[in-house]
């Protein structure tokens, strides 16, 4: 359902529900252990979360919805099933790592809200992606709203959510929806190359810098704060001290 392994200071997140990652409780349930797993790894920078299936991720498991909303129990089960996601995807976000989405097909709905979630997004040319939760009635609700506009503004967030609009991996890295966008047969290099690239970064650095950018989407006051506390902390760290060492003495400077 969700496996993970790690190496060389990269984590990889396989998603792995037959036949498109569908989401439900139990898978909910192996997300938030493998949430728990690395929050506090200081020996992993980047988590890349990837599809063992044709599609990334299909959002909530639409079998479970159906049977959901036929009862008003049913239909609280499935709101609790809604703030799990939304905590979980949260939770995602705030992890100290660099999180980078490979989506190699559909990510649609919640899938695109996971997608959404992590801080770099790299896709197949030719991937699906969207919130057309419109069509059937419903709003994108485990975070799609918040984050496409704060993503890509509401002129966009209202084109793509108000018309369910979906697109291909390259018109969503033309949006801005996504940072890379490359042929299919060229992804999954391209993904672990970037994945590598990223996971040589110092951790401390990484994750000091992650903090900074998220408080700048609420209050810069405090993100300014936030940058005068980290880069006290990373002054005072071994790992920066020896990296600028390093650099210092490879421009030989005196």
């Amino acid at each position: 359902m969700l496996n993970v392994s790690i190496s060389d200071g990269l984590a990889t997140v396989l998603l792995d529900r037959p036949p498109a990652n569908a989401v439900n409780v139990e898978w909910l349930d192996a997300f938030d252990r493998m949430l728990a797993g690395l929050v506090d790894r200081r020996d992993v920078t980047v988590v890349h979360v990837r599809s063992a299936q044709k599609v990334f991720c299909a959002g909530a498991d639409l079998r479970l919805m159906s049977e959901s909303l036929t009862s008003a129990e049913g239909v609280e089960s499935m709101m609790r099933v809604v703030e799990r996601m939304q905590h979980a995807f949260d939770a995602l976000s705030r992890l100290p790592q660099v999180v980078l989405a490979e989506i190699g097909g559909a990510a649609l709905g919640g899938g695109f809200e996971l997608a959404l979630a992590c801080d770099l997004r790299v896709a197949a040319q030719s991937a699906v992606l969207g919130l057309p939760e419109a069509r059937l009635g419903l709003l994108p609700g485990a975070g799609g709203t918040q984050r496409l506009t704060q993503l890509a503004g509401p002129g966009v967030a209202a084109r793509l959510i108000l018309g369910a609009e979906t697109l291909s991996g390259g018109e969503a890295a033309h949006l801005g929806l996504v940072h890379w966008a490359y042929a299919s047969d060229e992804l999954q290099a391209r993904a672990l190359e970037l994945a590598r690239r990223l996971a040589s970064m110092p951790s401390l650095a990484i994750a000091a810098c992650k903090r900074c950018i998220a408080a700048a989407l609420t209050d810069r006051a405090v993100g300014l704060e936030y940058e005068r506390t980290g880069t006290r902390a990373l002054y005072e760290s071994a790992q920066t001290q020896a990296l600028v060492r390093q650099f210092i003495d490879s421009r030989n400077v005196r």
